[in-house]
């Protein structure tokens, strides 16, 4: 009996199909091995990895010797844009790789990044000088605006528009930053992402507020006569019979209380 003129492609079809079902993801870095293969060299392109944050999933780029952007997927940032908003940035394409820049993983779980290596060329020297500042915040501790202007040396009035311009998510902390009434910054990142971050250093930023609203801007202890902003890792020791609230910095100084070597409220 005859074939019938369709069953030809349609058994091809089915093969197809078969074959389809036959095929693999390739591995995660399998672009990087074809560049390898055909001879590019590392210094020509990035690598980035997804890693995961307490404000959702992380993607991490870095060039040979240091990390050169990062941003979060919780404002549904796919992996196609986040290569393109890279390449558009730095000009330098990002390959999905295996492994993370060394470093990261532990700086993530630890919240200390000041050590990593970032690369925040492209930036003015007021964005770079802001975003430097804003990497000394230890992790669980919070600074106002005006301590980052003060400590880079810059307006007050630069330092917002530069954290926007924040071009390492997370890594470069701005979730530590607040405005100087004690409301949280969070310039560069969604709603929802800097209250995740600092849940998860343990800031309790509703006490922050209303410390402000009651006009306490720092904490004094009264045995070892300095103060801190209430955040910093000394004042969170002070207990409450020895804590003393300050407006200003003056105020304090005037009380015969010497400024934090830590927490430098005044420059120290």
């Amino acid at each position: 009996m005859r074939q019938s003129d369709h069953e030809v492609p349609t058994r091809l079809e089915r093969a197809a199909g078969d074959l389809i079902g036959l095929a693999a993801d390739p591995p995660e870095d399998f672009a990087l091995r074809v560049l390898r293969r055909v001879g590019i060299q590392r210094e020509q392109y990035d690598t980035y990895v997804r890693l995961e944050t307490p404000a959702g999933g992380l993607f991490v780029a870095a060039g040979p010797d240091a990390v050169t952007g990062a941003a979060l997927d919780s404002a549904g940032l796919t992996a196609t844009a986040f290569e393109e908003r890279h390449r558009v940035r730095t000009h330098r394409s990002a390959i999905p790789a295996a492994k993370p820049f060394p470093g990261v993983v532990t700086a993530l779980r630890t919240g200390r990044a000041r050590r990593l290596p970032i690369d925040l060329s492209g930036l003015t020297t007021a964005e770079r000088a802001v975003l430097e500042a804003v990497r000394t915040i230890p992790s669980g501790q919070l600074r106002p605006v005006g301590w980052i202007a003060r400590e880079a040396e810059v307006p007050a009035t630069a330092v917002v528009g530069a954290l926007a311009s924040n071009p390492v998510a997370v890594l470069i902390p701005s979730h530590r930053v607040t405005h100087d009434g004690g409301a949280p910054c969070d310039a560069d990142l969604v709603p929802g992402a800097g209250d995740a971050l600092r849940a998860a250093e343990g800031i309790d930023l509703d006490r922050e507020v209303e410390l402000r609203r009651g006009g306490v801007v720092f904490l004094g202890s009264d045995t070892t006569r300095i103060y801190c902003h209430p955040t910093c890792a000394h004042a969170r020791r002070i207990v409450p019979r020895h804590q003393v609230p300050f407006r200003t910095a003056r105020e304090a100084g005037r009380a015969g209380y010497r400024a934090c070597k830590s927490c430098r409220p005044v420059t120290v």
